[in-house]
């Protein structure tokens, strides 16, 4: 064969020497000649095709028509590639392939298809003669037991590369249904370039406005290009696998806006790709997953599945495997998305609401079975935390926060009797928390706050904050009254401002006024009460910590809302009759969370770690009304309402009330604090939750006077 190869190379050559037209096209037919010939002259229909000459005659076929296209003027179409659609070779040639004559013509045939699409520059997909005989070949690709998967793949990348070249082309070889054929019409008949219009001629066929066959009906038996792709994604080949993901990137990329109405017109596009994502869902054993696991799932690409350290997914359990194909195609839906046009991008998205979210996620959220709901509760938790593209979120979100009996039953959960579902319903509000949608603060929070009707009267009437000094006077005098608020507290949280202040060179310093940042952050500080405090007992009450974490905190809250055009100034209160009348609603989220809060004394270490980061990440973001609710402990509460700083002071009264029955309480917190560092190993504390509890409250109020001492001073400015 490899003299057969050079012999070719020798006769291109000397013919390039002299006048070629002719010479070329008697080539080319003598070519095919010799392939029709051996139907007729050879009985031994066993043989493979490899055995025969037919493979050779294809090359040299091919390379007389890219040879003759750059030997032409540019719009001009050569007598080898006229001979080619006049004839309706490719129609031939796709039947003899179709029929295995002889065995692994199919191979062979779609190499020919693969190369010719990508070699030659002129676009041949709108040509009657080329796209019809490439949509029977497409039917014939990813069918069960197939030994063709690697030309399979090429072939259809070469069509979705042509494609991508060649926008125009996709309803070509992308079977659509009628009613966006009639929709089409008006934009089919739009002149046709003079390039389209020689090609044409030079097949004596006229191109009809859509494909008009009876493939095109609404309802598909048969494969067509993007089901057959998807196929192919399942490939165990994974050069087969990779070259179908690549070409179904390409199709859903394509920027042309004709082209994606016609893949958004395509309904089985999100059909099939949603679809696919739940068929590896219901692969998950639920049963068997850890929920951990399955919430802190790492970032799957889903290009990883093909490098080289894929084989060592092999060695892992059966059910990661299944999470890795799950997170592997939820990957790749979410970067498809971003590729997309916002227009295709927004109907794949929902797809995935509908057949996952809706038809699979929400029954298992809703399920009575706790490890059910554990395992739904921590899927959907690192699916928000994994998503990126827009319209993806925007379903999420509007799964999770529009859809009125889930939303509700959530964020009750997050108060649920079992431990571990209130951890999971608290991660995943913390993961929406972090995701950059304005209609998450908006549902869950600033639209209970937006009338102020937490306010009494007396303040609800005060507009200006900067004179309100007799109020925070008044407020200050409470304070000190609080039994809780003693003269020794007072001037050790003077003592601890400076240390504070000064871990912060960046910062300024805040005003000295009373009411202002120094006496929020005093006020924080001194909610926990000196005898119960232990983080100097192992010398962990340096601020400089707590404040480079609220640094942290509150500049990735105000990058997430910088574009969501959030008031710089609180609203007017609702007027005195309406807030006599109106009873405030904090909304199911803080309610539930002050609700946890108050019981934080008796709850688990790690649920009070989760809860006080949610409760921190809120405070951090940059509104007025979070400010105002959650970080000014100077307002005046309408009758039975509470704000966080109320909670804590509650909360801060039970407390003192609990640990006078505790002996040697520094040295019990000195314990509790080594063993939650792994210093101690020791078992059998006692009291070890109320302590843990402890513990907590004074790394959270730390954290409070943090954030207060970062934010405010920008707010004050």
């Amino acid at each position: 064969m490899e003299t057969f190869n050079k012999l070719t190379s020798m006769l291109l050559h000397a013919l390039e020497t002299r006048e070629p037209t002719v010479d070329l096209l008697d080539s080319f037919v003598d070519h095919w000649k010799s392939i029709t010939n051996y139907y007729i002259e050879t009985t031994d229909d066993s043989r493979p095709v490899r055995q025969t000459d037919i493979p050779w005659h294809l090359r040299q076929m091919l390379d007389i028509l890219v040879y003759e296209e750059k030997q032409q003027a540019a719009g001009e179409t050569g007598p080898c590639t006229e001979y080619l659609l006049q004839h309706k070779l490719l129609e031939t040639l796709c039947t003899l392939g179709k029929a295995q004559y002889p065995p692994g013509m199919v191979q062979q045939v779609l190499l020919f298809f693969s190369k010719l699409l990508s070699q030659m520059q002129k676009p041949l997909l709108q040509l009657v003669s080329v796209h019809r005989p490439v949509q029977k070949l497409i039917r014939l690709c990813a069918l069960p037991g197939s030994h063709t998967e690697k030309e399979e793949a090429e072939f259809l990348l070469a069509v979705c590369s042509r494609v991508k070249q060649d926008p125009h082309t996709l309803r070509y070889v992308l079977v659509v249904s009628e009613s966006f054929q009639i929709q089409d019409q008006s934009a089919a008949k739009t002149p046709a370039s003079p390039q389209s219009q020689h090609c044409t001629q030079a097949s004596n066929q006229t191109e009809p406005p859509l494909p008009d066959s009876p493939t095109c009906s609404p309802v598909q038996s048969e494969p067509d290009l993007l089901s057959v792709l998807l196929q192919l994604t399942k490939s165990q080949r994974p050069s087969a696998s990779l070259k179908a993901f690549e070409s179904l990137l390409l199709l859903s990329s394509l920027r042309s806006g004709h082209s994606a109405e016609i893949l958004c017109g395509h309904a089985r596009l999100g059909e099939l790709l949603a679809g696919r994502l739940q068929e590896l869902h219901t692969l998950l054993p639920v049963d068997g997953l850890d929920p951990g696991e399955v919430q802190s799932w790492p970032h799957t690409p889903w290009s990883s599945q093909f490098s080289h350290c894929s084989s060592d997914l092999r060695l892992e359990p059966p059910s990661s495997d299944h999470m890795t194909n799950f997170f592997s195609w939820f990957d790749f839906l979410d970067h498809l998305m971003r590729e997309a046009p916002e227009v295709l991008a927004v109907k794949l998205a929902q797809s995935v609401h509908q057949l996952w979210l809706l038809d699979v996620v929400q029954p298992q959220l809703q399920h009575t079975c706790e490890q059910v709901v554990l395992v739904s509760t921590s899927l959907v938790s690192a699916a928000v935390r994994l998503v990126q593209s827009s319209a993806l979120l925007d379903q999420l979100v509007h799964f999770l926060l529009r859809t009125h009996p889930l939303t509700h039953l959530l964020l009750q959960r997050c108060d649920h009797i079992s431990d571990q579902i209130s951890m999971a319903s608290l991660s995943l509000v913390e993961e929406l928390l972090q995701k950059p949608h304005r209609d998450i603060l908006d549902v869950l929070v600033l639209s209970f706050l937006q009338s102020r009707s937490y306010l009494s009267p007396p303040a609800a009437g005060q507009e200006d904050r900067h004179t309100e000094s007799n109020e925070t006077n008044e407020d200050s005098d409470d304070l000190e009254e609080d039994p809780f608020f003693s003269d020794s507290l007072l001037s050790d949280s003077q003592v601890l401002l400076p240390a504070l202040t000064s871990s912060s060179s960046s910062a300024p310093p805040p005003p000295s006024a009373l009411g202002s940042a120094a006496d929020v952050v005093n006020s924080f500080l001194c909610l926990v009460p000196v005898q119960v405090r232990s983080a100097q007992l192992l010398q962990q009450g340096g601020y400089e910590s707590y404040v480079h974490d609220a640094h942290t905190l509150v500049t990735e809250c105000q990058t997430l809302s910088l574009s969501w055009d959030w008031p710089l100034s609180l609203p007017p209160p609702s007027s005195s009759s309406s807030v006599e009348s109106e009873e405030f609603f904090e909304g199911r989220l803080l309610k539930v969370l002050f609700d946890r809060l108050e019981r934080v004394l008796e709850q688990p270490y790690e649920l009070n770690l989760r809860l006080t980061a949610v409760l921190s990440r809120l405070t951090a973001f940059n509104h007025p009304l979070l400010h105002e609710y959650l970080l000014n402990p100077y307002i005046h509460l309408s009758h039975c309402s509470r704000s966080l700083f109320s909670v804590l002071i509650r909360l801060m009264g039970e407390l003192m009330q609990r640990i006078q029955q505790l002996s040697n309480l520094t040295d019990r917190l000195l314990n509790v604090r080594r063993h939650l560092l792994g210093l101690d190993h020791s078992t059998g504390l006692e009291h070890l939750t109320l302590l843990r509890g402890l513990i907590i409250l004074e790394e959270f109020c730390k954290e409070l006077a943090a954030i207060a001492f970062v934010k405010l001073p920008l707010d004050r400015q």
